[in-house]
């Protein structure tokens, strides 16, 4: 059963975590946060030790939705093409998903964190191999069941995808012009489809 104080703390994390996310870390002031909760400033930091605690918690809480999304459409496929595939549906709707939000936390954060909060950083470098480990297992495990051509590379195409996938979500929320996601998910569609089999 969720305590009192456990419910408050996930209260305050979804609260924030949109805030942090559009504002980055240092922006995010105290005020901010007690604004948009309706806490006191004992309240807030009766739950969380400071502001850096918050923050790592909030980017779980953006990260924790990204993910368990992008699980949610790979687990629509029955062969690791097939999960790949749909991997990459998910992020040709991601600009839409992530708006609700701020944006990709993954860019937001990592930008914002690179410089001024090692820990935070470490997180998003953390979730970048996740993601790009979803792609190389797929991978891989294609590969051993015959579905994919033993010359494609996990890990490369792993580092590969998932870049090309970043660099086109920066540029379609930079400009508010959803085309280069789109466009970038059909070419990693085209090379699956041509290179893969």
């Amino acid at each position: 059963m969720t305590t009192k104080a456990e419910k408050t703390s996930q209260f305050i994390i979804k609260t924030v975590a949109p805030i942090f996310n559009k504002k980055g870390y240092t922006a995010t002031s105290l005020n901010d946060i007690t604004k948009a909760t309706g806490l006191t400033k004992g309240a807030i930091y009766g739950n969380f030790e400071n502001k850096e605690t918050l923050a790592l918690h909030a980017f779980d809480y953006n990260t924790d939705m990204i993910l368990s999304k992008i699980e949610a459409y790979m687990d629509k496929g029955e062969t690791p093409l097939e999960r790949l595939i749909y991997f990459v549906r998910f992020y040709k709707n991601y600009i839409d998903f992530t708006n609700n939000f701020g944006g990709c936390p993954i860019i937001n954060t990592g930008v914002d964190a690179k410089n001024m909060h090692p820990e935070l950083s470490e997180k998003v470098q953390e979730t970048i191999k996740k993601i790009e480990g979803y792609i190389s297992t797929e991978i891989e495990d294609g590969k051993r069941i015959g579905e994919i051509r033993k010359t494609i590379i996990g890990d490369v195409y792993g580092k590969r995808f998932f870049s090309l996938i970043q660099g086109a979500v920066f540029m379609s929320q930079t400009t508010d012009d959803k085309s280069y996601t789109t466009d970038c998910m059909n070419v990693i569609l085209d090379t699956i489809n041509q290179r893969f089999k």
